[in-house]
């Protein structure tokens, strides 16, 4: 399954790995155990945030994934489900269900 790892790293931490040269060589490591669809990198929250996509075969993954961030960065760190234009469109018959089943329960209720 696609996933969108989203890793916000501490101003203080970042400030560190920065000024003894790991930051990049660490976030390069992190990226290549990782294998990801694509990683982007910006601020969010004022922290320094990276948007990983990749695909996540198995839950048992997730401790994999996520602990090198919490232990070179004490990073936060939120793992989401994500599509692709091409997921969303298999999505439609899923979609088109739950507007026949519950889209008037839910406007007869607000009503």
């Amino acid at each position: 399954m696609r996933c969108l790892l989203k890793v916000a790293i501490p101003v203080e931490t970042g400030n560190a790995a920065i000024t003894d040269g790991s930051l990049g060589k660490t976030i390069e490591s992190i990226l290549s155990d990782l294998k990801p669809e694509a990683a982007y990198f910006a601020g969010d929250n004022g922290k320094r945030t990276g948007f990983i996509f990749f695909d996540l075969k198995d839950a048992s993954q997730i401790p994999a994934v996520a602990e090198p961030w919490f232990l070179a960065f004490d990073a936060h760190v939120e793992l989401h489900p994500a599509m692709n234009l091409e997921d969303l469109k298999n999505a439609t018959p899923g979609i088109d269900k739950a507007v026949k089943h519950y889209r008037r329960t839910a406007h007869a209720k607000a009503a």
